[in-house]
């Protein structure tokens, strides 16, 4: 390849890949939607609990059903999207009308109004809206206080919006997204979260009514959710959202594939000389096919067209097609498509700025300066999330991993306190702390930050390491010191 050809693929790559792959609220690009195998299931209506790390596509897919040019797309894999109707009942964006804020419903509870009868009223508003009946709306304590003293007539409206919707041939699906959002208070959140599923539930007995709950790990593994009668039929139906190598990869190419003008001519070409076919075109997207997303031999000679086949000199060093992804791997080794395409953007910019005249588009050294960016970028929603995860890593920096837990403890009594309940964690706490410097382990593991190995020391993934500006001998070096 020709330095110019070079620089208008790393162009393409930059245009193309988004600079912010979070929503915020807006609708996804038709051209950006690519379903993994196991985000089939959870698109399914049958499909009521949907549980995710940051990152693997929770908003997106709530965005999405919200989407009626995208539901009639993904229909043609998942049929009864063709024919539903969607609302949100809890979700990023305000929405007083469809369901209350944080502060409302703090504000509800703190009245001794239980959650269960916050998230009736929510499907109340819904109801009523499909059947074009009124309820109290004023306010939310307004419509919570009809569901409690109006059991009967809430009950046969939502029987009446069932048999419309039977009789149309269609379904009514409600969405909840976000539950992060609900409460600052982990026993608090876990009955909002428990409230939801138990109504959630009250939906089964209805055929033409559904709803989707999307949580984030740490909101369900281990918590006390589920423990009311008949859970088992909402757990049944859960899916775990996942991203496989060939996973990240195949999106990637979705992506590049459907890059505009130039950028996506000159990408589709790279695809082309791979492949030997042009992907399908179809309602203005290109498509890779079923083939390519699963062939690692086709994925790797994609990757190999614009990293070339080592992460240096010689196989010594690694695959790029391989160590793209495993860099970018949390504790439990699971990589992130948000993660994995930052990291290939920032490469191709690193590339232009430092190696411009490389006989590949992307350069070895630049792909590790993607992941430190990516790491970065992980780093910073980790400390949004979770606020004492940044008060517990900042004492850690410089530190070099693996190191025995008694290292990291020492650092923390320290510069922190002697005991965890002296600490200030400006927020939601570790769930574990009150157990001590352990139980603080056993939440930096659970969250894939920390990982145990065989001789009981504690490492840590490159994914945090570098951001957290930890070293490791012959690893990723960690970015600049900095505050995240």
């Amino acid at each position: 390849m020709t330095a110019s050809y070079n620089q208008a693929i790393r162009q393409a790559i930059i245009e193309t890949l988004p600079s912010d792959t979070s929503l915020h609220g807006r609708e996804p690009d038709k051209r950006s939607v690519y379903i993994p195998p196991s985000h089939f299931k959870a698109l399914r209506l049958e499909c009521s609990l949907v549980i995710g790390a940051r990152g693997v596509g929770k908003t997106f897919w709530n965005a999405a059903l919200n989407s009626n040019e995208i539901r009639n797309m993904l229909g043609e894999s998942v049929p009864d999207l063709s024919r539903v109707e969607v609302r949100t009942g809890f979700g990023e964006r305000p929405a007083l009308d469809a369901y209350p804020d944080s502060d409302v419903f703090d504000t509800l509870l703190k009245k001794d109004i239980s959650a269960y009868h916050v998230w009736r009223a929510v499907l109340g508003r819904w109801a009523a809206t499909m059947v074009s009946e009124e309820i109290p709306c004023n306010t939310w304590e307004a419509s919570v206080e009809w569901v409690k003293n109006e059991p009967e007539s809430f009950g046969r409206m939502l029987e009446r919006a069932n048999d419309f919707f039977c009789e149309q041939n269609k379904h009514a699906l409600i969405v909840f997204d976000a539950l992060d959002r609900s409460s600052v208070e982990w026993r608090t959140m876990d009955k909002i979260v428990k409230d939801l599923l138990r109504v959630v539930l009250t939906l089964k007995r209805f055929p033409f009514l559904h709803g989707k709950i999307f949580l984030r790990e740490d909101q369900f593994a281990g918590r006390q959710i589920a423990d009311f009668p008949d859970a088992s039929k909402l757990l049944s139906t859960r899916v775990e959202l996942t991203w496989t190598l060939h996973d990240l990869h195949g999106l990637l190419w979705q992506l590049f594939c459907n890059g505009t003008e130039t950028h996506g001519l000159t990408l589709r070409s790279i695809y082309k000389d791979v492949a030997g076919y042009l992907p399908d075109f179809n309602a203005d997207v290109w498509s890779i096919r079923e083939s390519v997303k699963r062939d690692e031999k086709v994925q790797r000679s994609l990757f190999a067209k614009i990293a070339g086949e080592w992460m240096g000199r010689d196989r010594r060093r690694g695959v790029p097609y391989l160590w793209s992804v495993g860099h970018l791997a949390d504790g439990r080794g699971r990589t992130s498509p948000r993660s994995f395409l930052a990291a290939i953007r920032a490469a191709a910019e690193d590339t232009e700025e430092r190696y411009s005249f490389h006989l590949l588009p992307l350069h070895y050294e630049s792909i590790k300066c993607g992941v430190q960016y990516a790491s970065g970028i992980r780093v910073s929603e980790m400390a949004e999330d979770y606020p004492w995860v940044k008060t517990l890593m900042q004492p850690l920096q410089g530190l070099t991993v693996p190191c025995t837990f008694e290292i990291i403890q020492e650092r923390w009594c320290n510069l922190l306190a002697g005991d965890p309940d002296k600490i200030d964690f400006n927020g939601l706490p570790p769930e574990h702390y009150e157990a001590g410097w352990n139980g603080i382990r056993q939440d930096f593991e659970s969250l894939g930050i920390f990982e145990s190995m065989k001789d009981g020391r504690v490492n840590m993934p490159d994914l945090y390491r570098v951001g957290f500006g930890l070293g490791r001998r012959g690893g990723v070096k960690p970015a600049a010191k900095k505050e995240y």
